[in-house]
């Protein structure tokens, strides 16, 4: 049985939130990045969503915010 204050057991769950976040922000990032290169493979943001089977919308943002500068492959 953990006997912790309840200061000393927040303290460990924040961190652990706080490194879970990070580990999905990084996530996010590499999901994005495939998603860009599903895009250059497929050629449309609708062939992506419909093989991952995500939302146009949802597949189209994550692209957007992934893509490298410049390119405008819809």
């Amino acid at each position: 049985m953990n006997n912790d204050p309840w200061r000393v057991k927040f303290r460990r769950e924040d961190e652990l939130v706080e490194q879970l976040q990070a580990q999905l922000l990084e996530a996010a990032e590499r999901r994005g990045a495939a998603l860009v290169e599903g895009l250059a493979e497929l050629g449309t943001v609708y062939k992506v969503a419909k093989d991952v089977g995500k939302s146009y919308t949802a597949t189209s943002n994550a692209i957007k915010k992934y893509r490298p500068e410049g390119r405008t492959t819809e």
